[in-house]
């Protein structure tokens, strides 16, 4: 793990992208919310919502038979479907103080990364951007060393980049432009849910 890693404060980290998120929520159309998300397309924007709610009542209340496989995921999205955003952002809120606690001084904060990762995969989606550097860069930090170990992020990549692809939010293609001295397998080994073929949006 690297310094930046080591110095996060994972619980401050979630509740930022709670409270991004949530004022994100407000915002949204009927036909924004219907919207298919790339780096997550068998869900829309309003499933990537009712995914997020449903981790954290499920970790907070120990209902994580499955996890965190494609059926635990898709109870999530089912048991939601017809909640309105507003429901789905207040239940994500109940639940960030025992999670903000529940990551204190863990090395691999996985709900914190998975909230990181489809923050991204919303403001793709929607076309807003790419996220703030401190929203994306802690979880870099911490994930980059088990797939590149003592040798570090390479220095040619961009790290927004990086940090897409290291969650399976980038192609193939997308990665072989980067022009790194790996292997298609390698290339493939560092995604972590992985390899895709489908070009993604780049902010």
């Amino acid at each position: 793990m690297t310094d930046t890693a080591a110095r996060t404060d994972w619980g401050s980290l979630y509740r930022e992208h709670v409270a991004a998120i949530s004022a994100l929520g407000s915002e949204l159309t009927d036909d924004q919310l219907g919207r298919v998300v790339p780096g997550s397309p068998a869900w829309t924007v309003h499933d990537v919502f009712a995914h997020l709610a449903g981790g954290a009542s499920d970790a907070v209340t120990g209902r994580m038979d499955g996890a965190p496989g494609p059926e635990w995921t898709a109870r999530h999205v089912g048991e939601r479907h017809a909640l309105p955003v507003t429901d789905l952002t207040a239940e994500i809120r109940s639940h960030q103080d025992a999670l903000a606690e529940s990551v204190v001084d863990n090395p691999r904060p996985a709900l914190v990364w998975d909230i990181a990762v489809h923050h991204a995969d919303l403001h793709e989606a929607l076309g807003l951007g790419m996220l703030g550097e401190p929203m994306w860069q802690p979880v870099l930090a911490g994930v980059a060393p088990m797939k590149f170990g003592s040798a570090g992020i390479p220095p040619d990549v961009d790290g927004y980049e990086l940090f897409r692809a290291l969650f399976s939010r980038r192609s193939r293609a997308q990665m072989r432009a980067w022009g790194l001295a790996l292997s298609p397998e390698q290339l493939d080994e560092l995604c972590i849910f992985g390899p895709r073929e489908d070009d993604q949006p780049v902010p």
